[in-house]
């Protein structure tokens, strides 16, 4: 049997996780002394809360080998095998910490790690695939080959609210161009090479150029790859989220459209107010 593991990056809702069957492994969030598990033991309000007052963007630190070894002894001692879907080995050094995790448990020859070359709902669409393809019954290797195979077509991308936090972490080489600009500019960041890359500026009423964001991507949209696509945000109006859900419903092309939150190392990168659309395009 194969068992699927994320690292808490991959922002799936409580729901997903538990339909798909997978299993989270925590990065950590420091606020200045005091550190804290993602997902368990700070939201994201609370982030936003103390970066606001200490004017800085918080720090977010890789799975302990800890954590990452707690997580996979029970299935190691299963016999069964794992494959671990990281954030993007260029923003985190989380999927080196799995790697010697497995070794300090002799199982390395059970267990894969998947650099995501991704982040946030870009890792879980990768991780839903690998689960659907564990629970027919496919081998590690060949999940594994297909993984890669899709990992090139995974489009993720967002807009965000303010550039004071991408600008402050320093996680987006583009952005800092672009911070000194006028607070109307909103660029459009994609994930590019494992790497967040400023493209497309939009400016105008924050609200308004969500849609336009989402309608530019109409075309690709049109061909993707329809099991599901993801709408993720890190705290947006419910009429915003609503107005996208229902642009891409009338595209008539998922089967399935997730609403999720960014969990708490993306939102401390982020910042609240950013939104994305995230799929697989067709091959």
């Amino acid at each position: 049997m194969v068992k699927v593991f994320s690292d808490s990056t991959c922002d799936l809702s409580q729901e997903l996780v538990e339909r798909y069957d997978i299993s989270i492994v925590p990065l950590h969030i420091v606020l200045g002394d005091k550190e804290y598990r993602d997902r368990i033991e700070i939201t994201p309000e609370e982030i936003y809360k103390w970066s606001d007052e200490n004017k800085t963007t918080p720090k977010t630190s890789a799975v302990s080998i800890e954590d990452a070894m707690n997580a996979m002894k029970p299935t190691i001692d299963a016999g069964d095998e794992i494959i671990i879907f990281c954030i993007s080995e260029s923003m985190s050094t989380t999927c080196n910490v799995f790697r010697m995790a497995a070794e300090e448990l002799d199982a390395e020859e059970k267990v894969s790690v998947v650099d995501s070359a991704n982040l946030s709902t870009g890792i879980a669409l990768l991780v839903i695939e690998a689960a659907v393809m564990a629970k027919s019954g496919c081998q590690r290797a060949d999940i594994v080959t297909r993984i890669e195979e899709l990992k090139p077509l995974v489009r993720a991308s967002f807009m965000v609210d303010t550039l004071t936090y991408l600008h402050r972490g320093g996680r987006c080489s583009s952005v800092a161009a672009l911070a000194g600009s006028a607070l109307k500019l909103h660029p459009k960041i994609e994930v590019k090479g494992g790497a967040m890359v400023a493209e497309k500026k939009y400016r105008g009423k924050y609200d308004a150029i969500i849609l336009n964001y989402v309608k530019d991507m109409d075309d690709i949209l049109k061909k993707a790859k329809k099991d599901r696509v993801f709408i993720t945000h890190s705290g947006c109006d419910a009429d915003v989220v609503d107005k996208v859900r229902n642009h891409l419903a009338e595209l008539n092309v998922f089967d399935e459209i997730h609403e999720t939150r960014a969990g708490g190392v993306i939102s401390s990168h982020c910042g609240p107010g950013t939104l994305g659309v995230l799929f697989i395009a067709n091959e």
